[in-house]
């Protein structure tokens, strides 16, 4: 899960990463109906689905830590296409995230889960990506 797993690495160590893109991810496992049709495994990687909520699975909560500290600045790309089965995960990502006031760029476009929209978006994700000489990485 990339852009789960490039988000959740930025909020959780944001002293090692400058910016972090998720095109398509799993933003709010908490809104996700049936996870183990998603993911088989899903109970061995995140246990019991009604304790993800402010654990250190849950973005959100990683959000609020963030924003309650921000001990260094952090980027945050996020895209997701409108026909994508994950679209309400990301709303509900994106909406949440602006309230908490994370410097987070948002685009959609028509678009499913699939290659040919993760291709066109990963171009604006390398446009988009503030290329430094710093010591900290991007996601």
């Amino acid at each position: 899960m990339g852009g789960y797993g490039a988000f959740k690495l930025a909020l959780s160590h944001p002293e090692q990463y400058a910016a972090a893109a998720s095109l398509s991810g799993a933003l709010s496992l908490t809104e996700i109906e049936d996870p183990e049709s998603l993911l088989p495994e899903w109970p061995i990687i995140f246990g019991d689905n009604s304790k993800i909520e402010h654990s250190e699975n849950d973005l959100l909560n990683l959000a609020r830590r963030y924003h309650e500290r921000q001990p260094f600045p952090l980027r945050l790309f996020q895209c997701c296409g409108t026909e994508d089965f994950l679209y309400q995960s990301n709303q509900h990502f994106l909406k949440n995230g602006k309230e908490l006031g994370l410097d987070l760029h948002y685009e959609e476009s028509s678009g499913g889960h699939e290659w040919q929209y993760w291709d066109e978006q990963i171009k604006r994700v390398i446009e988009w990506l503030p290329i430094d000489s710093g010591e900290r990485k991007t996601v």
